[in-house]
This record gives C-alpha cells, structure tokens and sequence, in this order.
C-alpha cells in the first residue's frame, strides 16, 4: 500500500503542471486587464502608465517565460501577491481553505451517510409507499436549482423567522465562549449545508438504492440466507459492504463537483471560503489568486480520488494494492 500511495502521489506532478499550464494560458487569453484595477477611471490615464504597471506585475514578459517564473516561486512556497487587497496570496488561501474545507467535509459525510441509509431503506422497503415517497422527494431534489433553494432558505429562515442568521461564518456580537462561537458556527452552516446536501443526498440514495438492487439478487446473499444468518446480518455485513464498492467510485468522482459547487453557495451566503475568493479574483482580473485557487482545488480533488481509491481496499478485502 506504501509503493501503491508513493506512485500516486509522483504521477500527480505531471497533472498539477498540465492543470496549470492550462489554467494560466486560459487566464491569460480571457478578456480583461488587470492594469484597469491601478487605474482611477475618472481621470485619464496614457498608454506609458499602462505599460508601466504591466513591467511592475510582470506582464510585459512572454506567456512561457511568465509561467516558468511562476511555477519556480510557487515551488519555493511563494504564491505571489494579490493585485487587489496587496496582501500574499498564501494569507489569502490560509485564511479561506478551511472554511471550504469544512463545508464541503461537512457536506459531503452528511450527504453520503443519510443517501446510503435512505438507499439502504428503499431496497428494504421496495415498491411500498414509503419508497415512492423517496423516490419522488429524490428527483425533487436533483431538479431544484440550488440558488434558488439558497434564496428560499434566506427568506424563510432568516426573513420571516429569523431563526438563522442569512450571511456570514460568525456574527459580530458572538461572545468569547467556545461553545458559544462553536453554536453560532453552527448557526451559520445549516443553510449552506441544507442547500449542499439537497441533491447530494438525493443522488447518493439514488447510487446506493440501484447498487444494493443489483447485490441482493447476487447468489451469496441467499447463499447467507440459506445458511440461517439473520436479515440484519445478511444486509449489513454482506450487502450494504459489497454495494458500497460503486458507491465508493462515485465519491471519487463528485469531489470535483462538490468543491466547485461550493462557490456558488459561498457567494449566495456570503461564506468566506476558496470559491467566493475564486469568483472576486475572476471578476477582478486577480491572476495570482486566480491560479493558486486553481492549484489548491486540484490538489483537493486528486487528494479526495487518492481516498476513494484506498478506501476500495478498507470495504472490499480482495482488494490489494502492491
């Protein structure tokens, strides 16, 4: 498992340099000029300034030579600095990367815990009203636009209600108490979670329900039958196990999907992570943030398929890596 994680880890170099390579030559071919952000649009300004504060940011030097520079510091640890706030970028991504990381973490255990138990559920209750229920609320589900399911939370819970707080990771007026900041946390992360986890539980009930179908019509299950094993065993330890293989797949799978899913709700409820500091950079023409958002979302998403991959061996023993 050691060599297995060890090889994974080197072949993840050419693909950083290849999503690299690539996001800097979109950036660079994206309409745009980030000179315009020094520039006061009330006064006029000449061709020399232009040119001027592109030789500052180094934007006067060729596409390749550029990218050579950036990757030789980025190696270093250096990320550059933020045309906009001037601050280093690697600040802004310690400031924000946790915050992603815990709404997506968040997100994605309570999506994959409640879709597999209501999968598990349906196939236990197959072709029952409670099924079709399921069923119905699934599609729900996948066919609501998460904005607008944002919105709806924000008017209901914190329009009418005033249950929750609508924007924001901590109020202002949060006292010194651990557990009351950890409350208010919380507070906070139930919208932007409910909106997450919306069609990420109707999804995983969907994989798990169509998973656990094609396992239990297999001849071990009633081969376990046969042999007098309880229906609790038969499912949890023979069925449930073997059908969270393909599951396991699609977690892989919808990591990418998941983090970049996460700047649409970042920006509704004003949560400070990686997407809406992604967004502000594209709108602001913020290259270096631009590409160390770029980075650090690859490298989440091949470090989460890396952890689909070991957990095929935890679930299914035939499975060895060497």
């Amino acid at each position: 498992m050691t060599q297995y994680l060890i090889r994974r880890l080197v072949a993840m170099i050419p693909v950083l340099l290849g999503v690299t390579f690539l996001s800097f030559l979109i950036m660079n071919f994206a309409p745009g000029d980030p000179t315009t952000i020094y520039l006061d649009p009330t006064k006029p300004f000449s061709q020399e300034e232009i040119d001027m504060i592109k030789k500052e940011l180094g934007l006067d030097q060729p596409l390749m030579v550029r990218y050579i520079k950036w990757l030789g510091r980025t190696l270093k640890g250096d990320l550059g600095y933020s045309y906009v706030s001037r601050r280093p970028v690697i600040k802004e991504i310690a400031e924000r990367l946790p915050n992603t990381i815990l709404l997506a973490v968040t997100t994605m255990i309570i999506s994959f815990v409640v879709g597999s138990l209501v999968g598990v559920y349906t196939v236990l209750n197959q072709y029952k009203l409670s099924d079709y229920v399921v069923t119905v609320l699934a599609f729900l589900g996948l066919s609501t636009p998460g904005f607008w399911l944002a919105l709806m939370l924000i008017l209901v819970f914190a329009g009418y209600l005033k249950w929750l707080p609508s924007v924001g990771m901590m109020s202002i007026n949060v006292g010194p108490g651990f557990f009351e900041r950890l409350w208010d946390l919380a507070k906070h992360m139930i919208m932007p979670v409910m909106v997450s986890c919306a069609s990420g539980i109707a999804s995983w009930a969907r994989y798990q329900r169509s998973s656990m179908l094609e396992v239990i019509r297999q001849d071990y299950i009633r081969t376990a039958r046969a042999k007098g094993l309880t229906e609790k065993v038969v499912i949890g330890r023979h069925a449930v196990r073997n059908a969270a293989i393909p599951v396991i797949t699609i977690l892989g799978m919808s990591i990418p999907g998941l983090i970049g899913g996460s700047a649409l709700i970042e920006q509704i409820f004003a949560w400070p992570g990686m997407g809406r500091l992604g967004i502000n950079a594209i709108f602001s023409r913020d290259y270096p943030v631009i590409m160390a958002v770029n980075l650090m979302t690859s490298i989440l998403v091949m470090l989460g398929n890396l952890t689909a991959d070991v957990l095929y061996a935890v679930v299914d023993p035939r499975i060895r890596y060497r």
